[in-house]
């Protein structure tokens, strides 16, 4: 009889336990979302179904449930729904947080020490493999190069990424390893840095591009078990942020793998809208239609992501006009445009979306033809997405309004760009440069990313630049280029409605109106009250919730 009463008394416990039961409540809240038409919504309490969808939202005079089932009293905080970061490459996130990462050093004297005590540390795997270097942050005025590297570390191979993911910086013995010599040839689409003029010059140890397969081919590929721990650490990374959904941009099928092993396991929080790497890689995981909602909500294959040109940082951006610190070059298509058609017309034939990354005003001028081109066959609802969008010839600006088309920015390359892309283009050039205003003035809909991990995942860094275009010291007072400058409201709407829409996901995620899933968070601040864009940036999330169950909380 004892024993019969504890495992009721247990099975009590269990029930008020988790709170995606029908009728929960959750009340005494400070609560924001976003309505259909864009504006804030406040509410101080939500009903809960049992399956951890909204059920309805109350206001401070509705009547609450006499007995729900589980009760959670906010205490008057902050709630709002979980952000949406509409453009992210969660595997790397995730690979950056257990490889060597430089993404914070200052100078090129600094990432030396730092890749030497890397090596000193980690004496295996073989092969030294990270990311994040920046010359232009640490102001070089050049390219590192493989003598660079190879003072600090010349007998283990060493291969990092550029902070955008569009250069690769190699030592001697990668170069040696991967059989790159002075007679190498780039591939169509990248470039191989060399010590001076000539074909047969020395590699210097920078490879652009679609010439980073040239090493990256010779790099040996993580092991399963570091591939699970590489999402381990992403997914907690994006919840502490207050990220519970994200478009990954380019997803290997490597990556799939990854990521359905840990839906298989029970260990998909995050919810991820994924977009191949490559045509093919889209058929192979998901043959001619999109995949269904994966994992009660957490995985779908919407589409694929392509690339049309590089960045600017590595002066890969195609431009409509030659570089001003380099009047030689103007970039380059990545690929033609007839592949580039014939790719997006394999991808939308079957339905899936298509995604292009375009950086350069010459790129996204080529995007929209192609676009333009392609709407008469494939109509309907088919929201092409121009990734990046930062470089627009103003006189192109009003082409985005056709066709459905879908602008996927990140404010936070705004605040760490502007001075390079001053060098690159001079100001004239760049009115219409990260242009979240004009997009809005045109009708475009506009999806709010970071781009992680090619900057940080936080997305209240994101809203500050969005509202201020100004960076974390305040500069330039008053922002760069003010006029492209959206309102919070605006800017929270492109982070949460936003991002859903633009994965075809608005029927699910993005807000907390009725029958949508009940992802929100508790923030540590009301950050509509909020005048000063620094006080935004330290905005703190306290829990984050997904369809009604905390999977994240501070630590005090």
């Amino acid at each position: 009889m004892r024993q019969t009463r504890l495992l009721g008394l247990l099975a009590l416990l269990l029930a008020f336990a988790s709170p995606a039961f029908a009728d929960a409540l959750v009340d005494n809240v400070n609560g924001y979302t976003v309505r259909e038409d864009g504006r804030l919504f406040r509410f101080t309490g939500m009903i809960l179904d049992d399956d951890g969808r909204v059920k309805q939202l109350l206001g401070r005079r509705d009547r609450r449930p006499e007995r729900p089932r589980y009760l959670l009293n906010g205490r008057g905080r902050t709630l709002i729904p979980g952000l949406v970061d509409a453009h992210g490459h969660v595997m790397g996130l995730g690979f950056g947080a257990i490889q060597l990462d430089l993404s914070d050093t200052n100078s090129l004297e600094e990432a030396q020490r730092r890749i030497a005590e890397y090596a000193a540390a980690n004496p295996s795997p073989r092969w030294i493999v990270g990311r994040g270097w920046n010359q232009e942050r640490w102001g070089l005025g050049r390219f590192p190069t493989a003598a660079d590297l190879d003072a600090v570390v010349g007998d283990r191979p060493v291969w990092l990424e550029r902070v955008d993911g569009h250069a690769g910086w190699a030592n001697s013995a990668a170069m040696r390893e991967a059989g790159v010599t002075a007679q190498s040839a780039a591939p169509e689409g990248g470039r191989i840095e060399r010590a001076g003029t000539g074909r047969n010059a020395a590699p210097t140890g920078i490879f652009v591009d679609a010439a980073m397969s040239l090493v990256g081919q010779a790099v040996p590929p993580p092991l399963p078990v570091q591939r699970d721990r590489a999402l381990v650490e992403a997914q907690r990374i994006l919840l502490s942020n207050g990220i519970t959904a994200v478009a990954d941009m380019g997803t290997s099928l490597e990556d799939w793998n990854t990521i359905r092993r840990a839906g298989d396991q029970g260990r998909l929080s995050v919810r991820i809208l994924s977009y191949a790497s490559s045509v093919p890689e889209m058929i192979s995981v998901a043959g001619i239609r999109p995949t269904p909602w994966l994992y009660d909500g957490r995985l779908r294959m919407v589409g694929v992501k392509l690339y049309l040109d590089g960045a600017l940082g590595s002066r890969g951006a195609w431009l409509k006009q030659p570089y001003r610190d380099a009047p030689e070059e103007r970039g380059l298509p990545l690929v033609s445009d007839t592949v580039l058609k014939n790719l997006m017309s394999r991808a939308a034939m079957d339905r899936f979306q298509v995604a292009v990354h375009a950086i350069g005003d010459a790129a996204n001028a080529e995007l929209l033809a192609a676009i333009e081109d392609l709407s008469d066959t494939y109509e309907g609802d088919r929201r092409w997405r121009v990734e990046h969008a930062q470089i627009i010839d103003p006189a192109d600006l009003a082409r985005f309004s056709r066709h459905g088309i879908i602008a996927s920015m990140q404010p936070v390359h705004q605040t760490s760009d502007r001075t390079m892309a001053e060098a690159r283009m001079g100001l004239d050039r760049l009115q219409g440069a990260y242009a979240w205003r004009s997009m809005l003035d045109h009708d475009v809909p506009l999806a709010f990313g970071s781009d992680f991990p090619v900057e940080s995942p936080n997305p209240f860094h994101g809203l500050a630049a969005a509202i201020s275009r100004e960076d974390s010291e305040g500069q330039p007072p008053g922002g760069w280029l003010p006029q492209q400058r959206v309102s919070l409201e605006q800017a929270f709407a492109a982070f949460t409605r936003g991002g859903a829409y633009a994965g075809f996901a608005e029927d699910v995620i993005g807000t907390l109106e009725p029958g949508r899933m009940a992802d929100f968070l508790f923030i540590d601040r009301d950050i509509f009250e909020i005048t000063d864009q620094r006080q935004l940036r330290e905005t703190r999330v306290l829990e984050t919730w997904m369809a009604g169950r905390k999977v994240w909380e501070r630590e005090e």
